[in-house]
């Protein structure tokens, strides 16, 4: 079987002692779309995707739409009739004139019932949305993907005003402090791209500063491909989406994985840390015509919080 793991990824997989678990675990990466994904797909109104811009900056960003905006063309190719609204950061590249396809990476996640499907490949934009070749399809466990039930806003929306920085103000390091989900892009050497998603309890995210953040790296399928791509190329991209208002922060910069056992031992459940600095920022107003009912968080979430620790020890405030 041909090796579907990179420099990148083997290197961080040996250092983390998991070398058999990610030969298992390469198993389920496929070149091909299985028929009972094809129908999760087609059923789906989100996708995120990641890719590099012009600059060659990794972003990601996310994408509405009806059941049926993501089609399934043939056994390894979709449609999305969707784009990022003007001001997000990958709308130039996914409305450029046809050229040359370039590399994305994209997660389908339906957190009412906790599946996720992956796919990277390479897209080349079409009217109204792009099409994508693709490369690999794999699906990801259920582990640390916090429940909750996709709602329209009853109105039309359209995006609001676009903010950019290059630090995070007071109101966007809260909104990560409480955030449960976000997405990070990544890509290797070669600019193969990755969506990934990250999960846990609100905290589990650390803003130390206006433009740096922390988070710990949980126990997960052994394959390492978003921090195999950074352990080849720094460069990321982050989205947190606020489910209640359909805004969306999007964050690019460098991400450097923390080995540090001591550092890990102070945070429940992490195998290691991911610092990661931020570049720029963009919050988009509205960005997603959804809205999204309460959260139901993972069992599998490890205590973000020195009191949470407590209540999860058995102690009572």
């Amino acid at each position: 079987m041909a090796d579907v793991y990179h420099a990148g990824e083997h290197l961080v997989q040996a250092r983390a002692g998991l070398l058999e678990q990610a030969r298992s675990a390469s198993r389920t990466i496929r070149g091909q779309i299985p028929g009972v994904a094809r129908e999760f797909l087609e059923q789906q109104v989100t996708l995120v995707i990641g890719a590099a811009d012009d600059r060659g900056r990794v972003w990601a960003s996310l994408l509405t739409g009806p059941r049926g905006f993501i089609k399934v063309s043939g056994s390894a190719a979709i449609d999305v009739a969707a784009l990022p609204s003007p001001g997000d950061p990958l709308h130039a590249r996914l409305t450029a004139p046809a050229g040359a396809p370039f590399q994305v990476g994209m997660i389908a996640i339906e957190p009412a019932t906790r599946r996720r499907m992956r796919m990277n490949g390479r897209a080349r934009p079409a009217p109204g949305g792009f099409r994508v070749e693709l490369d690999q399809v794999y699906s990801n466990c259920p582990k640390y993907l916090t429940k909750r039930h996709p709602v329209p806003a009853g109105q039309p929306v359209e995006p609001g005003p676009v903010t950019t920085a290059g630090h995070l103000s007071e109101a966007q390091r809260a909104l990560i402090s409480r955030a449960d989900t976000f997405f990070v892009a990544t890509a290797d050497r070669e600019g193969d791209a990755d969506a990934s998603h990250r999960g846990g309890n609100p905290g589990f995210v650390e803003v130390t500063s206006p433009t740096t953040l922390r988070w710990p790296d949980y126990r997960g399928n052994a394959m390492f491909c978003t921090l195999g791509n950074i352990e080849a190329s720094p460069a990321a991209g982050l989205i947190f989406p606020d489910w209640q208002t359909g805004g969306c922060l999007q964050l690019t910069g460098v991400a450097a994985t923390d080995w540090d056992p001591g550092h890990a031992a102070a945070v429940p459940g992490a195998e290691r840390m991911v610092e990661f600095t931020v570049h720029h920022v963009v919050e988009i107003t509205g960005a997603s015509p959804l809205r999204w009912t309460g959260a139901e968080y993972s069992r599998f979430n490890p205590p973000a919080s020195a009191r949470e620790r407590l209540l999860d020890a058995g102690y009572q405030a």
